[in-house]
């Protein structure tokens, strides 16, 4: 209120009640649900930031969050539709962060294409893989027992996407560090895998996330992103000669 320069009064009128009811609000008091809604309006703020006991499901700390949408046992569960809804439906940020998940550009024809689209249209893609050249790649390989095949399958997913790291609004970047789940953000959803010991990608149990609020489980993962792109070399792809691998698109 000081903020906005409102007094009691003012705002009393403005949401219908009296000024001492506005003054129970200032001392505590959380106002029904039509009258938060009217407050937040008028004082151009959220609702969950002014009263925050007023959802618990979202506050800080909160045992339960509605901001769970499905969750899978494993990666494979989750129905390919949903993949490509996500991908189809974004329309401002697209934020995808791994080792090397080729599934997604393997799931429909034309994946890169279209996010090369999507980006002419203003959208953002930052696209993190694991450098194929670092220690990590190989402790993960190991760990994984993949038998040297993570960094053959991170050059395959880079290839794939040369293209789209010359598009302007598209990142494609290499990170070095230890991940412990994968990230794919598609505006205010995002699907998270939680690695699991061993566990190859298509193993590790899936949770589908929609944002609600600024300190939600979506928004935990979202800053794990950002934290991680901020360490990454952006990568471009180089000329190459000889025969090299084709697009899944292509070879259907």
């Amino acid at each position: 209120m000081l903020r906005s320069g409102v007094d009691a009064a003012t705002l009393a009128q403005a949401v219908g009640v009296d000024a001492k009811t506005v003054s129970r609000w200032i001392g505590g008091r959380v106002p029904h649900r039509t009258s938060r809604a009217l407050v937040a309006k008028h004082l151009g703020e959220d609702e969950i930031t002014l009263w925050p006991t007023s959802r618990p499901d979202q506050a800080p700390g909160a045992s339960a969050t509605a901001e769970i949408v499905g969750a899978w046992a494993h990666r494979a569960d989750v129905p390919t539709d949903l993949w490509v809804s996500l991908l189809d439906g974004a329309r401002e940020r697209v934020d995808l962060l791994g080792y090397a998940y080729p599934f997604m550009f393997e799931i429909t024809p034309q994946a890169t294409e279209t996010l090369a689209k999507r980006c002419a249209g203003g959208l953002r893609a930052r696209i993190a893989v694991a450098d194929p050249n670092c220690p990590h790649v190989a402790e993960r390989d190991a760990l994984e027992q993949l038998g040297g095949t993570l960094a053959g399958r991170i050059r395959l997913a880079l290839h794939w996407l040369a293209d789209l790291a010359a598009t302007p609004n598209a990142t494609v970047g290499l990170h070095s560090v230890h991940l412990y789940n994968s990230v794919f953000r598609f505006d205010d959803q995002m699907i998270v895998t939680p690695h699991i010991f061993r566990g190859h990608g298509y193993q590790h149990p899936t949770l589908y996330l929609r944002r609600l609020s600024g300190h939600g489980i979506f928004e935990t993962f979202a800053e794990q992103f950002q934290q991680v792109w901020d360490t990454v070399r952006t990568w471009a792809a180089e000329p190459t000669t000889g025969t090299t691998p084709p697009h899944p698109s292509r070879t259907r």
